[in-house]
């Protein structure tokens, strides 16, 4: 039996991988993890070096980790940079680092894929990962629940934070989802969704083989204006968009917002058996309230259509919860080397953890819905 790091996908065949998953969740797809190397996302030079985890016994592939080497802390959306300066303060390196994760993907899910003894190996060796590479630390981000409890019982720091996710609770039909919320945040959001159709705007959805080649290219030119309005440099190419449209057709949703029969804008989802994803959006035009009718209210409405048990809408957002979003605790779990900094930030998450549990109360004050639809 042994454990050995892989520096990209592309040498390992897919079904053995994909063997490993517990569910079919696209984003620990090899599918999407190899369209993000291919692409150029995630490189060297990117500062998203693969190395990833797998254990084998003799042939046969008993787990893996998606996890990488990097030089600093953009697309993770679990914000350490300043343990980074702390570290810089005092004269230490906390770069490289060695993370397991989603690229550019704040979604929970497995991150020791295959069986339960060796997925529990390659907890007990990211510490000797770390050492053995001189790194800082390792940090698995929104690890599964049975993940994070290996990695507490292994001595892990926690650290939590807060996503708002939307449930489906056997709703009809979208009127049916609007009645179980109270009057004021009903009325917002009918008089948002009005607005959008006051203005002419005509929204087409698109799953899989029906997203054509111009489709994505101009779903991709609005997914760099939203970066651009924000003064960043996307993460993503229009290469990778065109490779996950080929490789994981049946996990795409796209959203088009048109006027007088042309795009103006579009959102774009991913889903599984049993829920939908949303990730990127952008628009060419403004239109008033129609990020909240892409991004959001068209997302619910394929929920309820579907069948589908869940919606999560991405990171942060308190003015999701008008919107009948729910607060959601999340986890991530860091280990650092020996380093006078762990006990401090041990320390610290605590505090955080108390704050963040406070946090939690106070928004649930706040969600859209009538006390009766609560449960």
């Amino acid at each position: 039996m042994t454990i050995a790091s892989l520096n990209g996908l592309s040498g390992l065949p897919a079904s053995q991988w994909d063997a490993l998953c517990a569910d079919d969740q696209p984003f620990l797809a090899h599918g999407w993890l190899a369209a993000l190397e291919q692409s150029g996302a995630v490189s060297r030079e990117t500062g998203w070096q693969p190395h990833h985890l797998v254990y084998r016994d003799g042939e046969q592939l008993m787990a893996a980790a998606p996890a990488y080497l990097k030089t600093h802390s953009y697309g993770e959306y679990v914000f350490d940079w300043a343990w980074a300066e702390a570290y810089q303060r005092a004269g230490l390196a906390y770069y490289p680092k060695l993370l397991l994760a989603i690229p550019f993907t704040p979604v929970g899910g497995q991150r020791f894929l295959g069986v339960p003894e060796a997925r529990a190996s390659l907890v007990a060796e990211l510490p000797h990962q770390v050492r053995e590479l001189g790194l800082s630390s390792a940090h698995v981000l929104y690890p599964a629940p049975d993940d994070m409890a290996l990695l507490a019982e292994a001595g892990w720091l926690e650290r939590h934070g807060v996503q708002f996710h939307w449930r489906n609770r056997g709703y009809r039909d979208f009127d049916d989802f609007l009645d179980a919320l109270s009057r004021d945040k009903r009325k917002k959001i009918r008089q948002e969704r009005r607005r959008v159709a006051e203005q002419g705007v005509e929204i087409a959805v698109k799953e899989g083989g029906e997203i054509s080649d111009d489709d994505w290219a101009f779903f991709h030119a609005c997914y760099c204006q939203t970066y651009r309005e924000h003064r960043s440099t996307p993460y993503l190419n229009l290469a990778f968009f065109r490779v996950i449209g080929e490789r994981l057709a049946e996990h795409l949703v796209l959203f088009l917002a048109c006027l007088d029969g042309e795009p103006v804008a579009a959102s774009l989802c991913l889903k599984d058996g049993r829920q939908l994803y949303g990730r990127y959006w952008g628009a060419l035009e403004e239109v008033s309230c129609l990020h909240f009718e892409l991004c959001y209210y068209q997302g619910i409405a394929y929920c309820i259509r579907h069948g589908l048990a869940m919606f999560e809408g991405g990171a942060q957002g308190e003015h999701k919860l008008a919107r009948g979003f729910e607060p959601v605790r999340t986890c991530s779990a860091h280990w650092l080397a020996d380093s006078p900094f762990r006990s401090a930030i041990w320390r610290w998450l605590e505090q955080e953890k108390r704050a963040i549990s406070a946090y939690l109360g106070e928004l649930e004050l706040h969600i859209a819905y009538k006390k009766a639809c609560q449960s």
